[in-house]
């Protein structure tokens, strides 16, 4: 069997690196422990040396051009593919809660207050860490087009999760149309 072409590493776009850390944002929303989960996780998974504290692992996550203190250095190949696996892991255990906010199955009511503390809580982290003069950020706040967008990154969440989450993810990252 022949050997496969070497891919070049390529690092994510702005636009990945945007996306990953709002998906990341949306898993704190669903999760209230979300930010300790994350650490836990890199722990678990060996990612020490990538992000050996929970400061290292926020830099990473500032390197995000829609907060409010970013970092000008461009997150390399193995630490977003570190936060990818992250997210992997935090979509497999919060599958249930992503299922049910999709799920049609459930009563209409039922599902609208779901979506309505997951929006709520999205939105406050956003106030909080998010720049909101940015045209993004705006665009997920917005009353009118926000939902849509928060349904956007449940729905990259639930397809994140499970076996070939990772490589599902990485190509919807890498993807500069995305």
């Amino acid at each position: 069997m022949a050997d496969a072409p070497v891919q070049p590493q390529r690092a994510l776009s702005r636009r990945g690196v945007e996306r990953l850390d709002l998906l990341l944002l949306s898993a704190e929303a669903l999760d209230l422990n979300g930010g300790e989960a994350m650490v836990w996780l890199s722990e678990e998974m060996g990612l020490t040396e990538l992000f050996p504290n929970r400061v290292e692992l926020w830099k990473r996550r500032c390197s995000n051009p829609l907060r409010r203190t970013t970092r000008r250095d461009r997150i390399t190949e193995a630490e977003a593919d570190g936060l990818i696996r992250i997210l992997n892991a935090l979509a497999d255990r919060l599958y249930p809660m992503l299922r049910s906010l999709l799920s049609s199955a459930e009563p209409p009511q039922l599902s609208e207050q779901r979506w309505a503390l997951f929006r709520g809580r999205l939105q406050e982290l956003l106030k909080e860490r998010f720049n909101p003069r940015r045209g993004g950020v705006q665009r997920l706040l917005d009353p009118q087009e926000g939902p849509q967008l928060c349904r956007e990154l449940i729905q990259t969440m639930a397809l994140s999760a499970g076996p070939g989450g990772f490589t599902r993810l990485k190509a919807s990252l890498m993807d500069a149309a995305a």
